[in-house]
């Protein structure tokens, strides 16, 4: 030898704080080879085998299993394109792990069944891609034949959800309830039809200042009246009902009457679904939005003041 301290599988075994077991191991699997023999036969150990002895403890450590590691030491492959392909490995474990808490922790607050734990971990686990086709498939459903519409752009934006890579556990709940809401035939046709209404009442182009969308010229006219807790029925209604109606008329383009309140009425009331509520509330908590306002209020209000004042 070149004069190099040597070691005894005993002494390599305290210098680097691994039992003799696992430094024989790692010795008759080649990863740590002696480096000569005694005149007894015992196998001895360099300062090299210390240092791959305090790598592999690392590697070991961090996860690698010891094939890649015997590759790593013989410089079969570099350690940082090792180190790189399992640094993506682990994000997507810890990914993985992250999405199993919050499917727990969604399932604790639920106390949910077994079933419906089955259901949150069929929805929570699909790939991106799966969930943008579950995405696209209502979407495509609610909004077909009607993308020439000008609003339509921004609305589905609007109502596009986006789960994050992380999310937390209620982002998991609401992903799940909203994957429901999608598959709810019932909720396809009421957003259908939501739609098509939309697409059929086309504002001209000189419309006055209130929205375009009817559901926020509602917001918009009637949130005071709401606020100020005004009788639907009552004489103080009628300045709003006037002008909602006038609205309606200018953005379908046809002269106030009978007939535009009453078509505006059914408007309204095929609007004021709790689903449709619910179904923006989970939007604004997947997406990190703010929790939008209920427009239950004053669509209640709404058709009450114009039921009061349109003959059926």
């Amino acid at each position: 030898m070149n004069g190099d301290t040597l070691y005894s599988i005993g002494e390599l075994a305290r210098r680097t704080g691994l039992t003799v077991k696992t430094v024989r191991f790692y010795s008759d699997a080649g990863i740590v080879p002696p480096a000569d023999r005694s005149p007894a036969g015992y196998r001895l150990y360099d300062t090299d085998a210390v240092a791959r002895l305090d790598l592999v403890r690392t590697l070991r450590d961090l996860g690698l299993d010891l094939p890649t590691i015997r590759k790593v030491l013989d410089h079969e492959v570099s350690l940082p394109a090792v180190a790189s392909a399992h640094a993506d490995a682990l994000e997507v474990q810890i990914r993985v792990l992250r999405l199993r808490r919050a499917i727990l922790t969604a399932v604790a607050k639920r106390s949910s069944t077994p079933e419906e734990l089955e259901l949150m971990h069929k929805l929570a686990k699909l790939s991106e891609d799966e969930r943008q086709r579950l995405i696209d498939d209502f979407l495509d459903t609610v909004f077909e034949g009607l993308h020439d519409h000008p609003a339509f752009p921004a609305v589905i934006r609007s109502l596009t959800p986006e789960l994050p890579d992380n999310p937390e556990a209620e982002q998991v709940e609401a992903w799940v309830e909203l994957a429901d809401l999608f598959q709810d035939p019932g909720f396809r046709s009421t957003m259908r039809g939501m739609a098509g209404d939309l697409a059929s009442d086309r504002a001209p182009d000189d419309a006055t200042g209130l929205p375009r969308i009817l559901a926020e010229a509602v917001r918009a006219q009637v949130t005071t009246a709401v606020e100020a807790g005004t009788d639907p029925t009552s004489p103080q209604a009628e300045p709003i009902v006037t002008a909602l109606s006038a609205h309606y008329a200018h953005i379908l383009g046809v002269p106030d009457n009978a007939e535009v309140r009453q078509r505006l009425v059914t408007r309204l009331e095929t609007m004021d679904d709790p689903r449709r509520d619910r179904y923006l509330a989970l939007l604004a908590v997947i997406n990190g939005w703010p929790a939008p306002e209920s427009l239950a209020p004053v669509l209640a209000w709404a058709v009450q003041a114009l039921r009061a004042r349109t003959p059926r």
